[in-house]
Order: C-alpha cells, then structure tokens, then sequence
C-alpha cells in the first residue's frame, strides 16, 4: 500500500489529548487519552524517513521506526503494527512508559531545530488500534521439542519468552506473585498503564504458546538446578529488583512508613485503583512525603494524590536540574498539585503512640559533582526543621531479591546483588543459565529489561541449536 502525502514540517509535535489536571488526580483513568487517526498520520508525516535514521540506533529492541512511522502516514495501521512487532512484543507498554526522549526520540533530527517525532506515541497508537480492530488468530508455530525455563514473568522474561517461543521451544514462565506482568503489573500506577492493556499485551505473547506459573518462587519452590533437572535445557533469569532500599534514619519502623515497591504493589495487586468507585483497601494520610525523585517516587506521589491526600510532596535532597525522574513525569506532578521539596534530606521520622506525625528534614546545598555527574548534596548545619505528615513513602531505589543467588550455587553476583553476565550473550557463569533486566543493571527501564531479554533469546537459540 503506497500513498502518497505531504510532509507535515511542523517544528513542534501533534499534541496529546489528556485529562484536565484537576479531574485526573481524583481518578486512576489514564492520563493520556491518544491520538486520532487523523492526529497520528498528521504527526507521522513529520518523519523525513532518513537515509540513515539515528532513531533506530536509541532503540534497545530494533524497532524499524522508519518502516512503521511510513505506514501509519499512509493510513496503513495494520501494516505498522506488524513491522513494531516484528522487534517489540509489548508495543501498547513501551508506547506508554519508555524514556523516548532519552533514547530514539532523543536521537531524531527533527529535534535539532524543534521537537522530535513523537514516536512513543505513534507506537501506542498502533498497538492500540491493532487491539480494537484486529482478530486474535494463534500463529502457527513448529515446535522444535526442546524446553527454557523463564524466571519473571516482567518485561524481560516475557520478552525472552515470546522471541524463543516464535523459534519453536517450549517456554514456560515461572512467576513468584498471583498475577503475570511483573512491575507492569504490579510497579506502574493504572493512569499510566492500564492493567486490562497489559493483559491483552501478555495474552498475545501466551497466544504463541508460553505457558505461565504464577505463585512459583525460584529458590522456595523450585530451585533452578531442579529445574534443569526436569528437563529444561536452559533458564533465563529476569526476576527484577524487588528488594526495596531504606534511608536507615530513627522512625522508619513506625506505622505509617512504606516503601514505594510495598505501597504500589498494594495498590495495584488490591486494585486499590479503582477508588473512588469503590473504596480503597490501601489508606494513605492526609499529609504524605515520598522521599526521592524517580520515576517510582513520582508514580508514588502521584498515586496518593489520588487516593485522598490533601498535601504530597516529593523531599529530594538536590535541585530541580537533577530530577531523574521523565521530565513528563515531573511536569504532570506539578500539574496534579505534587508539592516539591527540593534541596531537602530526611534525617529522621517522628511518631506519636507508634503511628508518624511528623518527618525532620535538614536543607542541602550542592558542591562538586559526584561519580555519576550530578552535584553532590552536603548538610546545611543548622537548617532542621519538621513537616508534618503522616505517610512516608520511601522510593529512593531497588536490588534484586538474593533469594536466586542464595539458592544458586555457581551462580556470581556483584556485591549489591546483580547477577554477572556477559554483555554480548545475557550468559551467566553457571552453565546454561542466562540473566538480564533489573536483576541484572539494577532497577532501570522496561525497554532496557525487553532488550535484554531479546538478546538472552538469541543467545539461548544459537547455544541449544548446535
């Protein structure tokens, strides 16, 4: 299908429908409503279709970004939806919640003189429009007879298993909560991400013939030298960062005090979501402080909001120009009423018949920058002072779970908890294990996660079809 169109040479992109502020941080409906038909193929033909499109090059999946931004312009959203998935089987996901910006957004040329493609966008338009008008037809798939052991059932085990799953093994996923999805179900707020939509992503990946267990802890359970006992000739390791951090400041025992990993998972797993129409089984106070700056400390933030709080805010001990949450994110707190604390560090958290009352914090200023580039915060002597609150959410980082290293002998780790891999094959040290996500790098991106994943599944084939 070829048609022909007038570039559209807009400096600045088709922008996105959304929720008025004011409505949205009362509800859990999504925040971004989409684009039209008519907005989508207005903003694709603002793609040049570069000879050499830098854009692929900030994508960890591959996606031909050029070859589907071409179909969406000529109408063709079918035809886009299937050059995405050739690459990416979660596009609806990485649509919503990639850092485009950062990575082939951020390298497109259109953003030298203005603002880039919108490519996260036209992506989740595809995917989108493929959920509401395609047919949910089972490929058919040869099976080669041999079997791969998944552990996680997030990003980066789902991909690893749909790519092995489309060369013909039998892959079956072992997943430690009652609900496939991994932080996509659990980590990331419904306005952000629908729990129905990721459903339907996860049932197209069953629908090639991964099988999922739920409620299986790896390392409890089963161990992953049982599971090549059983026949398994290869397991992939993508069981995430789970394991929250704390500030280890007095009172962080107190009632009141979360981590922002126990408070979403709450939220998410007891559908807390779906306040106000029904109530919440997950309470927050009327005063709430999240302590960090990510994109977690913002869904946290933004997730109390919604649930009742009257005052939130976000205590970050540096300034506005080191958020290292998406500058989306960032600016949607603002809109919904989030209050900033910046240059604030807590110190300890005050309670009051074991319940908190009140966060002390102590103002920072900033020196010279530190190992990763950002300017090292240091005490303002003398600038104590309390904010009253009486929730605290702490969201200033994850490890991985040491349940797999524990029960895994053979299996080398760096001293924080990461699985050692080689960069090339996802290869762990012990045979025919392979690792990648945020079990691996740390807590990081969704499509960092997918890219490992994609990258492990290749390597698995080419060992096992020796």
């Amino acid at each position: 299908m070829i048609v022909a169109y007038e570039k559209n040479m807009s400096m600045t992109k088709v922008p996105m429908p959304e929720q008025e502020p004011d409505v949205r941080n009362k509800n859990f409906s999504e925040v971004a409503l989409g684009y039209t038909e008519e907005m989508a193929k207005e903003e694709a033909r603002r793609c040049l279709q570069c000879k050499n499109p830098l854009c692929m090059q900030g994508c960890p999946v591959n996606v031909p970004i050029p070859g589907f931004i071409e179909r969406v312009a000529e109408g063709d959203f079918e035809g886009a939806y299937n050059i995405i998935t050739s690459e990416n089987a979660l596009p609806a996901i990485c649509g919503r919640v990639c850092p485009q910006e950062n990575q082939c957004e951020g390298k497109c040329v259109r953003g030298i003189k203005g603002e880039p493609v919108s490519i996260g966008r036209l992506e989740r338009f595809v995917a989108d429009y493929h959920m509401a008008h395609a047919s949910a037809d089972a490929p058919e798939i040869t099976k080669n007879g041999k079997k791969v052991a998944v552990v996680g059932c997030g990003p980066a085990g789902i991909t690893c298993a749909g790519e092995l799953a489309k060369k013909g093994y039998e892959v079956t996923v072992f997943e430690a909560l009652h609900k496939a999805g991994g932080v996509l179900s659990y980590g990331i707020p419904e306005f952000r991400l629908p729990k129905d939509l990721v459903a339907r992503e996860i049932a197209t990946v069953e629908k090639l013939g991964v099988k999922i267990e739920t409620n299986v802890i790896i390392g409890r359970s089963i161990t992953i030298d049982e599971l090549m006992e059983d026949g398994y000739q290869a397991v992939f390791v993508g069981s995430g960062a789970g394991l929250p951090r704390f500030l280890n400041i007095p009172g962080e025992n107190l009632l009141g005090v979360y981590s922002a990993n126990e408070f979403l998972t709450r939220v998410n797993l007891m559908k807390a979501y779906k306040f106000p129409e029904t109530p919440t089984p997950v309470k927050v106070g009327k005063n709430v402080a999240v302590v960090g700056a990510g994109n977690v400390a913002m869904d946290a933030a933004r997730t109390a909001k919604r649930l009742g709080a009257e005052n939130v805010y976000i205590v970050y001990r540096r300034s506005e120009e080191e958020l290292p949450a998406r500058a989306e994110e960032v600016h949607h707190a603002k809109e919904e009423g989030i209050i900033f604390k910046l240059l604030n560090n807590p110190c300890a958290i005050h309670g009051e018949d074991g319940k908190v009352k009140s966060m002390e914090v102590i103002k920072q200023e900033l020196g010279e920058p530190d190992a990763s580039g950002r300017r090292s915060p240091k005490p303002v002597e003398g600038s104590n002072y309390d904010i009253e609150v009486d929730t605290v959410v702490i969201a200033i980082g994850q490890s991985p779970n040491p349940l797999i290293r524990q029960t895994t002998p053979g299996l080398d780790t760096q001293k924080w908890g990461g699985i050692i891999v080689d960069e090339d094959t996802m290869k762990t040290s012990k045979d025919g294990v392979y690792a990648g996500g945020d079990t691996v790098t740390g807590a990081a991106t969704v499509i960092l996660a997918m890219g490992a994943g994609k990258k492990a599944a290749k390597a698995i084939d080419e060992a096992l079809s020796k």
